[in-house]
C-alpha cells in the first residue's frame, strides 16, 4: 500500500510541510519476501529544518505511515467511538506543539482536535489555485484535465498544475524510499539517505541482506511444521539495484500502414 497509496495519502503531508528528501528511514513489516509488499507495515521518515514560513516554524519532523490495520496511538482528545481518521477509508493525523488536525483519506474533511476547538475557527480565505471544476472528491475528473491542459500550453506562458513534475518527482522518491527501507529492513539500523545523489550512505559492500523465497506451513502427523526458505543479496548492491533498477529493453511496434 504504501507505494501505491502514499502518493495520495502523504500529498498534503508533503505540500503543507514544505518537505523534499527525508535524512534518516527506518521501517518494520509482516513478512517480506522477493515477490510481494508485507500486509501491514510502519515506516518513520525523518526531514531537516526547513525555511520557516511567516507565521509558522519549520523544525526537523518525523512522518510515519502505518498500513495493513496498524494505527497510530490513538489521539487522548479523540472521544471515545469516534473513528480515527474520521471514517474507515484512512487519514492524517499531525500532530503539533499547540493542537492536532485529523483528516480522512487523501486530507479531506480536516478538523481539529478536540472538535470542540472547530465551534470557534474560521476557515481562511483561500491563497493557493483552485483547479477549475474540482470538488470534495478526487474522483471528478478535474485534475486530469487540468494536467492536459497544461501539456497544449506554451511553455512560456504555462500555468503549472498543482502536482507538476518538480513537486511530484520528490515527493515519489520519499514514498519509494520507504519501500526500499521496507525490504532492508533487515540490516536492522536506520538507514541515511542522500536524496540528491538517490543513496543510502551508511549501507556498506558487505553487509548482506536475507529475503524470505518461500514460506510453508503445514501439519505432519500431528506435528506442526514452518519451513521457510531464504535468499542472501548483497545489502549495497541491491539497494543500488531498486533505486536505479535495469529494465528489459522492452518492445517495438511493427511498422505501421502508411496512407
Amino acid at each position: 500500500a504504501l507505494g501505491d497509496m502514499a502518493c495520495h495519502v502523504l500529498d498534503p503531508v508533503f505540500w503543507a510541510l514544505n518537505l523534499k528528501y527525508p535524512t534518516k528511514v527506518q521501517a518494520s513489516s509482516t513478512l517480506v519476501n522477493t515477490e510481494s509488499a508485507p500486509h501491514a507495515e510502519i515506516v518513520e521518515y525523518t526531514f531537516p529544518a526547513r525555511k520557516n514560513l511567516p507565521d509558522v516554524g519549520m523544525p526537523e519532523v518525523k512522518v510515519t505511515w502505518y498500513d495493513g490495520g496498524l494505527l497510530p496511538r490513538r489521539p487522548i482528545e479523540l472521544a471515545d467511538g469516534e473513528i480515527l481518521g474520521k471514517d474507515s477509508g484512512g487519514g492524517l493525523l499531525f500532530v503539533g506543539t499547540k493542537g492536532k488536525i485529523m483528516t480522512s483519506y487523501y486530507g479531506m474533511k480536516p478538523t481539529l482536535l478536540p472538535y470542540s476547538k472547530m465551534k470557534d475557527f474560521k476557515e481562511p480565505e483561500p491563497v493557493i489555485r483552485r483547479v477549475p471544476g474540482s470538488v470534495d472528491t478526487p474522483w471528478s475528473g478535474a485534475h486530469e484535465r487540468d494536467w492536459i491542459r497544461a501539456c497544449k500550453e506554451p511553455a512560456d506562458s504555462r500555468v503549472e498544475t498543482s502536482a507538476n513534475f518538480a513537486y511530484a518527482g520528490p515527493f515519489n522518491e520519499m514514498v519509494v524510499m520507504g519501500v526500499l527501507a521496507v525490504r532492508l529492513q533487515g540490516l536492522n539500523r536506520i538507514l541515511d539517505w542522500d536524496g540528491e545523489n538517490m543513496r543510502f550512505t551508511n549501507i556498506s559492500a558487505s553487509d548482506q541482506i536475507k529475503v524470505v523465497t518461500n514460506d510453508k506451513f503445514e501439519v505432519i502427523d500431528g506435528d506442526p511444521k514452518f519451513m521457510r526458505d531464504y535468499a542472501e543479496f548483497n545489502a549495497k548492491d541491491m539497494a543500488e539495484e531498486w533505486i536505479k533498477h535495469t529494465y528489459h529493453n522492452g518492445w517495438e511496434l511493427p511498422p505501421m500502414p502508411e496512407d
